[in-house]
């Protein structure tokens, strides 16, 4: 893939929608691109930093008056196009054959009807089960293809759609260091809670979105840098490695049979000391993942916040705590620590941190878009309830259900006392 391909594509997509209007957005309003610096200094307000609300080089935050103390109503944030998208990402969860119907019907759709230029990874093209599918052949010569890792999708891709579970949303994340694009989700893995779309009429949803009729949630990420301890004999200074993600950095003891001894900071102040198997800090995305399973509380993604969730600690009163996602966290290894940690970024790039190394945390300003099937709120609670199966018991029965037993009860109760008003002695 190179810039010239990219250009070419584009200007061919854009003159076969010209000549095919048939089902293709309407016209746009275009309006005037403000440019963002890349690099940004940390708030030091306790509020969240205000996320960029743009996403990709076509999507963006609908402009809305319903504002509260400058900050935008969660409920309001609706997906708007100033200009019409013409490249897709579609990635596809990989080592699962159940999908490669979905794909090819989604990807020959995209070229032919939709006149869309198509990115997809080169490995999923790799897979010798699609020489299976004949349609697939006209249309694998005419996608663009990358690699992870190699290429860079900045500027290129106009929004993603994900096939798959919760993992292919997590990688959409993992490939996009700065701003995402428009994320729209298909339920086509196991748990399935961060996709709401079902993928029986794709064609309708995404022309939804295409013509964007589509709200939705922008879910934070946490940027993670690690820093090194400098070698003072040398004076070799290792350069900060920054990682954004979108569910939690977790840091833990690895394979030493030791209890982690981690310090917290917060903003440059010692809040504790952390004895046990470890610590994770999580987005409230996050929240829904590891930390629930250690015992922290679900928040919902809308909401501005970090959450600090212990691992086993060896302690009684260590409960999981939420701080303003406007702080910046720093965790490092106390002096009395006997062993390293190991520290993993939404479950990859796991790594040891040594003494003297530290790790900050705090809240990025720049969020994944993810796009609802419904809404932000009816979308999250069905995920609760589908999927971890929040709150489900068996229903009290109503008082007029137990009238009989109340009656039953009550008249055993006038038996007993005249049985045993009958067998009181009489006077003589």
């Amino acid at each position: 893939m190179n810039e010239q391909d990219l250009m070419v594509a584009r200007a061919l997509a854009a003159e076969s929608r010209e000549n095919s209007p048939v089902g293709s957005p309407g016209p746009l309003r275009k309006t005037p691109v403000t440019k963002v610096l890349n690099t940004f200094r940390r708030t030091r307000s306790l509020n969240a930093p205000s996320p960029i609300q743009q996403f990709g080089p076509c999507g963006r935050i609908m402009k809305n008056s319903a504002m509260v103390m400058q900050i935008q109503d969660p409920a309001s944030q609706r997906l708007t196009w100033y200009k019409p998208p013409l490249t897709v990402l579609v990635i596809k969860k990989v080592h699962d054959a159940t999908i490669l119907t979905p794909f090819v019907q989604l990807v020959h759709w995209l070229v032919h009807d939709k006149s869309m230029v198509v990115f997809v990874e080169a490995a999923v093209l790799d897979d010798t089960l699609l020489a299976e599918y004949g349609d697939f052949t006209s249309v694998r010569e005419r996608l663009m293809t990358f690699r992870a890792g190699t290429d860079d999708l900045t500027d290129k891709i106009d929004f993603i759609i994900c096939l798959g579970g919760d993992g292919t949303l997590l990688h959409a994340s993992s490939l996009f260091q700065q701003s995402v694009p428009p994320v729209m989700a298909f339920h086509l893995g196991s748990l399935g809670f961060l996709t709401p779309f079902e993928f029986n009429n794709f064609q309708e949803q995404v022309m939804n979105v295409l013509e964007g009729h589509a709200a939705l949630t922008l879910r934070s990420r946490l940027q993670c840098v690690v820093l090194r301890k400098s070698n003072d004999l040398t004076k070799d200074k290792k350069k900060p490695t920054t990682i954004l993600v979108l569910n939690e950095v977790v840091v833990d003891r690895g394979p030493s049979p030791y209890l982690s001894n981690i310090d917290l900071f917060l903003d440059g102040k010692h809040i504790t000391s952390v004895q046990g198997d470890g610590l994770i800090v999580s987005t409230p995305t996050g929240s829904t993942a590891y930390a629930v399973a250690a015992g922290a509380s679900m928040i919902h993604p809308s909401v501005p916040a970090i959450m600090v969730t212990p691992i086993c600690p060896h302690s009684l009163s260590f409960r999981p705590i939420v701080v303003p996602a406007g702080v910046e966290l720093k965790i490092a290894l106390s002096p009395e620590a006997r062993n390293a940690m190991w520290v993993s970024f939404d479950g990859r790039n796991r790594q040891a941190l040594q003494h003297g190394d530290s790790l900050y945390v705090t809240t990025s300003v720049y969020p994944v878009p993810s796009i609802c099937a419904q809404d932000q709120i009816s979308d999250w609670f069905d995920s609760l309830a589908e999927c971890l199966h929040w709150n489900v018991r068996k229903k009290q029965k109503q008082m007029d259900e137990m009238s009989d037993m109340t009656h039953s009860s009550s008249d055993t109760l006038e038996e007993l006392e005249s049985n045993h008003h009958d067998e009181r002695p009489t006077d003589t």
